[in-house]
């Protein structure tokens, strides 16, 4: 967030006033006339301008998404990114607490997915999978969702299908959460055999 301070018009105003009111009450015949105009309204302006302060506005400067420098993953943190938020704008759109809180635990698992990716090029194949496969229909759903709640009916068909979505929805996030558990078996691994190798060369060296 940056502080962005505006000055307050009123001191111009305030300015401005001065000069046009002493033009109408006093001769301006002589140059010490207008001297003392230009004293009285830098005087007015002081004054106004500190008794007020003008606002300070917060705005948000939007940071720059974390690259890899490899072209092959930057393109899915990309694809990633707009997918994610065009969930936002969607999850925005649809009325509802419930699927809201849904939908804002599949976007934060998502978002961690391709941080993931991040992190470790190595899951790539996983995650491209995931966003070919996983992700548009998703996206497919929330849009089916969006269009049939704006539908201004409670026909059989329409209150159906949004059940059956928003059970979906339910699905999705536990499905998303296992898929980004999956992402840690190879380092899991790694680790277990680590701590395998340790233990051994304890026992070895008759440390354990």
């Amino acid at each position: 967030m940056v502080e962005i301070k505006k000055k307050s018009v009123i001191p111009i105003y305030g300015f401005g006033a001065v000069w046009a009111l002493y033009c109408l009450i006093f001769p301006l015949f002589r140059t010490w006339h207008l001297i003392v105009l230009v004293c009285i309204a830098v005087l007015a302006y002081i004054v106004l301008s500190r008794i007020f302060l003008g606002t300070v506005e917060l705005i948000e400067v939007p940071v720059a998404p974390e690259r890899s420098g490899d072209d092959k993953i930057d393109a899915m943190l990309s694809e990633g990114e707009r997918a994610v938020g065009e969930m936002r704008t969607l999850r925005e759109a649809i009325p509802g607490e419930t699927v809201r809180l849904k939908l804002d635990e599949i976007i934060s698992v998502t978002n961690s997915i391709f941080k993931k990716l991040l992190i470790e090029p190595n899951v790539y194949p996983q995650v491209k999978r995931f966003a070919d496969f996983y992700l548009p229909t998703t996206i497919k759903l929330l849009h089916t969702y969006d269009r049939f709640g704006k539908s201004g009916s409670d026909g059989v068909h329409i209150t159906g299908t949004l059940e059956q979505i928003d059970s979906a929805f339910d699905n999705i996030l536990t499905s998303y959460k296992k898929f980004y558990d999956s992402l840690f078996a190879n380092q899991a691994l790694d680790i277990e055999t680590d701590i395998g190798v340790l233990e051994t060369i304890l026992k070895r060296d008759g440390l354990l």
